[in-house]
């Protein structure tokens, strides 16, 4: 059975930083697209980052510069590195795991919150 488990969400002030890790386990094919979603209050569900296994990354135009997404595919683990946060990047952050065949799995989520 695969797991995603995300960890390194919390409490911050603007300006801080933060690290999210995400590792996928239990998969029987390599993992390809792994991304960052998040879901603020009242809000859609959105995607922040995207990396897939041969190194190409996609962001949202709200994170660019200031996020930055990376993997280390023989840990199966990619992670999100946040800085310069703003109030509004407070959310909860979902990592979503693709394998080759196209079958993905979410994280059950970490909490980020960023305070003025």
């Amino acid at each position: 059975q695969v797991q995603v488990v995300e960890s390194g969400g919390g409490l911050v002030q603007a300006g801080e930083s933060l690290r999210l890790s995400c590792t996928v386990s239990g998969s029987a094919f390599s993992i390809n697209v792994m991304g960052w979603y998040r879901r603020a209050p009242g809000k859609q569900r959105e995607l922040v980052a995207l990396s897939t296994r041969s190194g190409s990354t996609n962001y949202v135009d709200s994170v660019k510069g200031r996020f930055t997404i990376s993997r280390d595919n023989a840990k199966n683990t990619v992670y999100l590195q946040m800085n310069s946060l703003k109030p509004e990047d407070t959310a909860v952050y979902y990592c979503n795991a693709g394998n080759i065949l196209g079958a993905s799995n979410w994280g059950q989520g970490t909490q980020v919150t960023v305070s003025s």
